[in-house]
Formats: C-alpha cells, sequence, structure tokens
C-alpha cells in the first residue's frame, strides 16, 4: 500500500479501514491455513509446473520461531531496531529499501508467480514487483562470495533450483548482510545458506517452507517461515476476466514525508522519552 502523505492522522486511519474494507471484499481468504477437509483441490498437481499467481497469507506467524544465536549473532541483533514507524529504526521497510533474501519470501507475502524461461524459473514477488531468477540447468551457486577475490553479494543473492518429486528446491548463496532474515530484525551473515522449498500438493495448493543455515550466525539451521498459498481461480481460463494483481510498494518520497508529518511526531520515541 502506497504511503498517503497528504492525510492528517484521523484521515489517514479512515482512509487504512475503507482500503482494508475494500481490499478484503476483492481479495480470497487465506488465513496461511493448510488445506482444510472438503476444500476443492483443482484436481492433481501438475507435474514440475507452478506457473502462474497464488494468493499468500500476508503475513505467516514468526514469533514462534526463536532462533539460537551465537555471541556475534546476538550482537547483531542488538543493532536492528524493527519499527519502521520508530524516529530511531533502521528498518530498512521504513526507508524503502529493498527487503531482499531472505526476507522477501516472508514479509508481505500476499501474492507469488512464477513464470518459466529456458533454464531457469522466475519467481514473482509481489511486494515492490521484483523478480528473481533461479537457475535450473544444473550450475553450481558461485563460492567465495564477498570475499577476497570472489563475486560481490547481492540483495537477493544467487539462486539455483532442481525439483525433489514435485517440490522446488531453491537454494540461494551470497545474500548482502545489510537485508533481514525477517520483520523482527534478525540478521544473517554473508556466507548464509537460504533453502526454500515449494511443495505443490494439488492444484490449488501450495506450500512454502524457507530454512536460513548461518554458522556465524545461529547455532544451527532453523525454519524462518512456513506459508500457504491458494491457487487464484480464473489466471487460466479465457472466458474469466484477467484477475490483476494488487500493487504493494514502499515509495521513498511517501515514505519521507509520512515521517515527517505523521510517523515522527507520533513516535513513540518521544511520546515516551525513550530511545530505543
Amino acid at each position: 500500500m502506497k504511503l498517503l502523505s497528504k492525510y492528517s492522522m484521523a484521515g489517514l486511519l479512515a482512509f487504512l479501514a475503507v482500503w482494508s474494507a475494500v481490499a478484503a471484499a476483492q481479495e480470497p481468504v487465506n488465513q496461511n491455513h493448510p488445506p482444510q477437509p472438503g476444500e476443492a483441490t483443482g484436481g492433481p498437481a501438475p507435474v514440475h509446473d507452478l506457473s502462474g499467481t497464488w494468493l499468500g497469507p500476508g503475513e505467516p506467524n514468526l514469533n514462534n520461531r526463536v532462533p539460537a544465536m551465537t555471541p556475534e549473532g546476538q550482537s547483531k541483533l542488538k543493532l536492528n531496531i524493527p519499527d519502521p514507524f520508530s524516529a530511531t529504526s533502521n528498518d530498512p521497510w521504513k526507508t524503502c529499501d529493498p527487503f531482499g533474501m531472505p526476507r522477501i519470501v516472508n514479509n508481505e507475502i500476499r501474492e507469488i508467480g512464477f513464470a518459466t524461461m529456458p533454464n531457469r524459473i522466475v519467481i514473482l514477488e509481489n511486494y515492490a514487483k521484483v523478480w528473481r531468477e533461479v537457475w535450473m540447468d544444473g550450475r553450481p551457486v558461485p563460492t567465495n562470495i564477498g570475499h577476497k577475490g570472489g563475486p560481490s553479494t547481492m540483495y537477493f543473492g544467487y539462486s539455483v533450483g532442481h525439483w525433489e518429486n514435485n517440490t522446488l528446491v531453491v537454494d540461494t548463496v551470497g545474500m548482502d548482510d545489510k537485508t533481514w532474515v525477517d520483520r523482527r530484525g534478525y540478521p544473517h551473515s554473508i556466507d548464509a545458506h537460504v533453502t526454500e522449498r515449494y511443495a505443490r500438493t494439488d492444484h490449488n495448493h501450495l506450500t512454502v517452507t524457507e530454512t536460513l543455515e548461518d554458522p556465524a550466525y545461529y547455532t544451527a539451521p532453523f525454519v524462518i517461515a512456513k506459508a500457504d498459498y491458494r491457487w487464484i481461480a480464473g489466471q487460466d481460463d479465457a472466458k474469466v476476466a484477467i484477475p490483476f494483481s494488487n500493487e504493494y510498494m514502499c515509495i521513498p518520497s511517501e515514505a519521507i514525508e509520512y515521517m515527517k508529518l505523521v510517523g515522527a511526531p507520533a513516535d513513540e520515541d518521544t511520546a515516551t522519552g525513550v530511545k530505543k
């Protein structure tokens, strides 16, 4: 949702209430639940094909996944303030910096899309309208990324994939350590390794599991998030109106104006007199 800098706090809250009602009316409901008994499956899942657009849960439950960290990881975590509406926060969301990996997989996940191209699958992340290339031709991921003599890190890293039965497995390395693991501010090092598993259990259902392995910051691999997606009906039927994706974007100029006119004056740091 675009930030509305020209509105007062009361106007902004009124707009949010109306926008939420409109969004609820336009989109199917996804409570991040697995398929329920009696829920339409749409038939068997196509083999090795996730093509199309899927409805996500918005946000998965992250709070019950608290990873054990190394002292170095704990020190890094203390530097991150995950509150985009706080004047002292350094949340990338606040300044509309890219979520990057692995956060793009678990934050603002209202929709996701897949497109097949020669030798690769493109993952279309609806938030901020970005895409990721997953190479499927058997190439290995680069090594020594971010270190002397190796390639540079990137916000979304380097991804390769393969199929395990009907599950797409994506391995990503070389992620810039300016990006966060999730909205809670958990960090990762430049040597982190993320594995995504996209399991299509039938035509209409897709389960995504995201796991992080980063010995520098965490004492063991941990599941960042698990989310359930639903196939958006009608996208494969020429007789049905095209279900356009919604536009969820963070726009820097509007974020700046929002903080100036609404966020900073109402900031909890100012109200309490305590900086985070």
